[in-house]
Order: C-alpha cells, then sequence, then structure tokens
C-alpha cells in the first residue's frame, strides 16, 4: 500500500489553550502548521481552569512577591490587548466573566494580609473595599469583611477556546492514536497514520508537544527522556445553584494556597456552576467524591452562613496538574519551553512546553517560538492540510458534563 506524504513546518499535538495559542502565533508568522488533538479542543486541564488571569498578587501570600508573582505582573494587560484584537493573538469573541476578583481573609490572618496588601510593592494592584463597594454576595451578609478587589480579569475558558480555534480555520485536527504512532526516521520523527484504509506520513521540521499531562506518554513514544514532568493533583467541586449570585474571590487562610477561591460559570439550562478551588481543592485530591463535598459544604456554611444551598446540586472533577518537574516538587514560577533530549544524546526534531499557568500561555508560546527561530526553522509560507483527518471539535464544559446537560456527542 503506497504511503501519502504531508510536509510541515511544525506540528503540535496537544489542543488546549498553550497549543492553539502557539498555532495562532506561528500562523501569524507565516508558519505552515497543522495542530492535532485526540478528543475535543480544550479538553481536561484547559476546560477545567477557573479562567483567571492574574497579575500574581495570589503568589504573593507569603508577605512578599515571589518570582511566580512578578512573572505574571504584566498578564492582565497583555490579555487585555488580545481582547481587544490589539495583542499578538486575536480574542475578540472571547467572553470577559468579570474584570476584578475578591480577597478576603479570615480572622486569623486579617493583620499580616492587612499589612501586606498596603505595601508600596502593589499599590495599583490591589483596592481596599468599603462595606458600600461590596458586590451583591458579601453586601447580603450583612456584616463587615477586610474585603479587597484585585485587577485580575476572569474569562470564559470555553469561548477563549472557541476563539483561537476559529482562528485556526482547517488547521486543528482529531488524531486517534489507535490508528497512529510516533516514529523515528533519518530526519528525526514523524507521524504515520492510517485513516479510512489509507496511510499517511506527516512529516514535520518541529514537532511540538503541547499536549499537558500527555507530553510524558508522547516523549516515551518519541524515544525521549528528557525534560520530565510531575503531576499536581487537584480535585476541583462543582456547585450547581440558582441562588443568583455570581461571585469570582479568594478566601485567605493560615497557607500560601487561598483557603478557598470561587469562580461563577453559566451552565447550559440558565443556573449558575460555582467552581470550588484553592486549598480545598489540593487537599480534596485524596479524598473521596462524597468526603471532599462534605468538606466544601462545611466550608461554604462557615464562609457564608446566609446563603441557603438545600437546593443546590454537587460535584467533584479530579485534575492532575501537568508540570515540568522541579526539585522537591515545588511549583514552577513560569512558563516551560524546551528542546526534547534522549540519553544517548542523538538529535531530536522535538519541542515541548508547559505553560504551568493559564495566564502564561502567552509566554510559553515566546519561549518556543524562539526555540525555533535558534534552531533555524524559518516560515515556508505554504500552507497545506490534511483533510483526511476529521476536524477537531471543541471539548465540553466539565460542569456540563457533570450535571448531565449535555449529550455524548462533543460539541
Amino acid at each position: 500500500m503506497s504511503e501519502q506524504q504531508h510536509h510541515f513546518d511544525t506540528l503540535i499535538i496537544g489542543g488546549g489553550i498553550a497549543g492553539l495559542w502557539l498555532a495562532n502565533r506561528l500562523q501569524s508568522a507565516g508558519y505552515n502548521l497543522l495542530l492535532l488533538e485526540q478528543s475535543g479542543l480544550g479538553d481536561q486541564q484547559s476546560m477545567a481552569s477557573q479562567g483567571m488571569i492574574h497579575g500574581g498578587v495570589k503568589y504573593a501570600l507569603s508577605g512578599a512577591l515571589t518570582g511566580a508573582s512578578e512573572a505574571i505582573a504584566d498578564m492582565p494587560a497583555h490579555w487585555a490587548a488580545c481582547l481587544k484584537g490589539e495583542g499578538d493573538v486575536d480574542l475578540r469573541g472571547a467572553q470577559v466573566l468579570s474584570q476584578h476578583f475578591y480577597m478576603w481573609a479570615s480572622q486569623s490572618v486579617t493583620s499580616r494580609i492587612t499589612t501586606f496588601f498596603a505595601s508600596k510593592a502593589l499599590r495599583g494592584r490591589v483596592d481596599s473595599l468599603k462595606p458600600d463597594q461590596y458586590p451583591p454576595l458579601l453586601a447580603a451578609a450583612g456584616q463587615s469583611f477586610d474585603l479587597y478587589k484585585l485587577v485580575d480579569v476572569v474569562l470564559d475558558v470555553p469561548s477563549v477556546i472557541e476563539a483561537l480555534a476559529r482562528n485556526l480555520s482547517g488547521r486543528t485536527r482529531t488524531i486517534d492514536w489507535q490508528h497512529a504512532h510516533l516514529e523515528q526516521g533519518e530526519n528525526g520523527i514523524s507521524l504515520a497514520i492510517e485513516q479510512n484504509g489509507e496511510r499517511h506520513r506527516i512529516h514535520a521540521k518541529k514537532m511540538i508537544f503541547t499536549a499537558g499531562r500527555g507530553n510524558e506518554a508522547l516523549l516515551a513514544a518519541s524515544g525521549c527522556q528528557r525534560p520530565a514532568m510531575q503531576l499536581r493533583p487537584l480535585q476541583q467541586v462543582m456547585v450547581k445553584h440558582d441562588l443568583g449570585y455570581e461571585f469570582y474571590g479568594h478566601c485567605l487562610g493560615a497557607d500560601k494556597t487561598p483557603r478557598l477561591t470561587i469562580s461563577s460559570h453559566p451552565a447550559r439550562d440558565g443556573d449558575t456552576v460555582w467552581y470550588l478551588g484553592g486549598s480545598l481543592a489540593e487537599q480534596g485530591a485524596t479524598q473521596s467524591p462524597a468526603e471532599l463535598i462534605t468538606t466544601a459544604q462545611s466550608e461554604l456554611a462557615a464562609l457564608m452562613p446566609w446563603l441557603d444551598f438545600t437546593r443546590a446540586e454537587w460535584a467533584t472533577l479530579p485534575i492532575a496538574r501537568a508540570e515540568p518537574r522541579q526539585r522537591n516538587f515545588a511549583r514552577p514560577d513560569q512558563a516551560f519551553a524546551a528542546r526534547a533530549q534522549r540519553d544517548d544524546g542523538a538529535p531530536t526534531n522535538i519541542l515541548v512546553g508547559w505553560p504551568t499557568k493559564l495566564t502564561l500561555a502567552p509566554n510559553m508560546a515566546n519561549s518556543l517560538m524562539a526555540l525555533l527561530q535558534e534552531d533555524g526553522i524559518e516560515p515556508s509560507g505554504q500552507p497545506s492540510d490534511c483533510e483526511f483527518l476529521p476536524p477537531a471539535p471543541l471539548a465540553h464544559t466539565p460542569w456540563d458534563s457533570a450535571f448531565n446537560l449535555i449529550d455524548e456527542t462533543p460539541a
């Protein structure tokens, strides 16, 4: 059986926000590219994001601005330009859920947080609020809080993914790994595919893995041992309710991670879904869903006793955040991009990236594009396609899936 050959400047494997953002940048630069995704665009880690484009303040809870907080200080402005169609990626059409995020402290840490937020380092990035400035949820409590407003934009992630994918018409395709495999050749790794009784081979000057936790298996299949990956397990809680409150905020406790993070998302049936993260999600990674839901109910009852959740529906979402391996399992401060390496020292045509945080997807794309330039990979300006592969669909949101608001066919 003959084998059809397809040639690209770059082949991106992984269709989350990281891969889609990079693909947009490469397309604008004139690269002939193809992006492959095995399920739905944005599936798993991207859709599981709370959508916060924060300027790093929440990473400064230890009392000083850390590497992580400084690395993303400019990100809200960068994303804002893209939302207007004035940045390096056109995100017009993506929806903003909130222009800011709230932060309030439990009594045990009030004095420390108040002192820190008053520091010169955070002027212009955090505003202290008076009771007449409270959002409706906290105003309904009828009490005072140590409440602050952060310049942290919250995006509707599904609409961001849709906007990124729309810019790439014809360049995002579905890959079925049961009928495809990576194969080493004289000119590096290529992708062999059997589709509808035909054999195809995709060649790329550079393959770029942006598949989140899937990067580990892709690297292994390519004979590469580095860079290594670590997984940070979480279990988020979803609360579907009709209380009428949309809220975006961090409640601070004694840990460096917020005690509880709340973001609000529209469900298909018109209800609001609160998506709960922070320490609740980190510590809940080892709990059963029922145990974690009980913990979440207790937390909300303690923090917001004026609310009645008796009619609410509850679900959990286990998610493993993929990151480049760090010493002592530390949290990476910045986006990561590197050349894949083999133990035998043989050269590869593979780059790999992890944004580490949604906010840093633009930084990861910048780093990968710099590596392409260093390796002499120039845009050919000659677009091609792989029409034999089906288009990649958009993934569903985890809350619509969890509360059975969709059918089994991807959107």
